[in-house]
């Protein structure tokens, strides 16, 4: 079963992995209200507008935009409601969006730049083991960086009898290039990603991008 970008959301805050706050929304005047509301939770001013579909590369397909103002969400909410969103994984017919995700921007300037990473967590058939696949090349199409630096795809083995060690959550940390609090939180991060997999059988968990605040929140 696949679920939309919300439901996998509500799903990792279950388990303590921090997440971009968001509201969903069926109508432009609804994203309006889900943006209001939005601001008096986290403080937010502007607001990353998302299609809700079964498919990957929504932002290349124009399903994912920038609002700065309740205006423009209202704009950019009816432009993508509605839309044959096309992206890769959806073929040339491409999928109707009837749901948008109204989240906070969380790309805020700060003391330190803000930075991508891609991350995702799956069973290896070939194995038997659970691998972590991550990448400093995240917010990019995952395929094309395997294809062009496959070098920057990295691996983790998990055996699924004994579980993610400490070990491994720091050499996850480390391969990224994190130092210092960035670090710490890292290890966090995929521990809590890595049990909300295991715990909630299921067959892959991707997170494209994992996000590096300028106050080096994971």
């Amino acid at each position: 079963m696949n679920i939309h970008e919300y439901q996998g959301k509500d799903i990792l805050k279950k388990y303590g992995v921090r997440v971009q706050e968001g509201l969903t929304a069926n109508t432009a005047e609804e994203a309006v209200e889900a943006a209001k509301k939005l601001t008096e939770q986290t403080g937010t001013s502007w607001y990353v507008i998302k299609a809700q579909i079964h498919a990957g590369g929504r932002g290349k397909g124009g399903g994912v935009k920038l609002a700065k103002n309740l205006e423009q969400v209202k704009d950019i909410a009816g432009q993508i409601l509605g839309m044959q969103l096309v992206t890769k994984q959806t073929g040339p017919e491409g999928r109707l969006v009837n749901k948008v995700l109204i989240a906070q921007d969380v790309y805020y300037p700060g003391e330190s730049p803000t930075k991508e990473y891609y991350m995702s967590v799956l069973l290896d058939r070939t194995s038997g083991k659970n691998v972590i696949i991550y990448t400093t090349e995240g917010g990019m199409d995952i395929e094309e960086v395997a294809e062009s630096h496959p070098e920057k795809i990295l691996k983790e083995f998990i055996d699924p009898a004994v579980g993610l060690q400490g070990f491994q959550a720091r050499k996850i940390a480390f391969g990224l290039g994190l130092e210092g609090e960035a670090q710490k939180e890292m290890v966090k991060f995929v521990t809590a990603l890595y049990k909300a997999y295991d715990e909630t059988d299921s067959a892959m968990f991707e997170i494209n991008p994992v996000l590096k605040t300028s106050d080096n929140k994971i």
